[in-house]
């Protein structure tokens, strides 16, 4: 591989699950910082999650470079990643196994409990005649274990909105979390390069930062950096790298936290391919370092650049 001028980067957006839309606005967005890069790009729709359909496709583009746009299922769940490894083409982001840890948000979690990572606790649903259980404490934190943008997020506090949220979330997943829902801040630490950005206090202005808080104009306020003491900024931008690290995940994500009023940071998940619309997280986290939103996107291409260089001298 040469200069970065001299590859072409192939966008992969769209995509299968429920956050298409949001793929398409990142992955206009990433297209068009990259060309005022000047970079040559092209943008590859995808439609299916059929391997010798996307094999065909990229091929057909003849690519040098993936740039994942692809939120949700079949994007950052390891199975297009692991379609660009048989391709032996290099991708922004994570590996297939730590895309999928990250997704399963059942698997992710049991990982941060055996690293000490702090995460609120849990039980798992697999079936709708589970719901029925008296001894259950509200509020409660109800979600799919395997989606993200929040789609089928509720948080509930009592048993005619938990059984609503149980059945709501049923209908994305064959399995539902339910876990406890940590008063206090809601926060989130961009991650680039391996090494934390910064920590960015999120203020929705409904009752949580679901699907249309994170994407509609007006309905949340950030303070980027969050306003918090210097200790607790600190470790919470620890807590942060630890969980992307204890996935394994590698050059960017952005981990969502939530901070206790004793000063206890909670990891809800970690993100692996963030969303990179005008109303996304992890450029905001980066803009608190100086880094713009070009930079930004470029920095993700040079990360997956430089990785399959690296791998290219260790084979020689």
């Amino acid at each position: 591989m040469g200069d970065l001028r001299d590859i072409k980067v192939g966008i992969l957006k769209g995509g299968i699950s429920g956050e298409r839309k949001i793929s398409f606005l990142s992955g206009e967005q990433a297209s068009l910082a990259l060309r005022r890069k000047g970079i040559n790009v092209v943008d590859i729709i995808i439609d299916s999650s059929d391997e010798s359909v996307i094999k065909s496709l990229i091929c057909k583009e003849s690519i040098d470079l993936a740039f994942i746009a692809l939120h949700g299922e079949f994007g950052e769940d390891g199975g297009i990643q692991s379609i660009l490894d048989d391709l032996d083409i290099p991708y922004t982001g994570s590996s297939p196994r730590a895309s999928y840890l990250a997704m399963n948000k059942i698997a992710s979690k049991i990982i941060f409990i055996k690293r000490g990572i702090p995460t609120p606790s849990f039980f798992v649903l697999d079936r709708l005649v589970d719901i029925d259980d008296e001894m259950i404490s509200f509020p409660k934190v109800v979600k799919p274990y395997y989606s993200g943008s929040s789609l089928g997020v509720s948080i509930v506090k009592n048993y005619q909105d938990y059984r609503q949220a149980i059945i709501k979330a049923f209908t994305i997943n064959d399995r539902v979390i339910v876990e406890d829902y940590i008063y206090g801040k809601e926060l989130t630490v961009g991650i680039l390069d391996d090494k934390p950005l910064s920590v960015v206090e999120i203020i929705p202005k409904q009752s949580y930062y679901d699907f249309d808080a994170k994407y509609t104009d007006g309905l949340s306020e950030f303070n980027a950096p969050a306003p918090l003491p210097s200790h607790i900024y600190k470790k919470i931008m620890e807590i942060g790298f630890s969980a992307h690290s204890a996935l394994g995940c590698r050059h960017f994500s952005r981990v969502d936290i939530r901070l206790d009023p004793e000063g206890i940071p909670f990891v809800l998940e970690v993100n692996t391919i963030p969303g990179l619309t005008s109303h996304s997280l992890l450029p905001l986290c980066a803009k608190v370092c100086g880094i713009g939103f070009d930079e930004l996107i470029l920095k993700m291409v040079e990360l997956a650049y430089n990785e399959k260089k690296k791998e290219q001298r260790a084979s020689v």
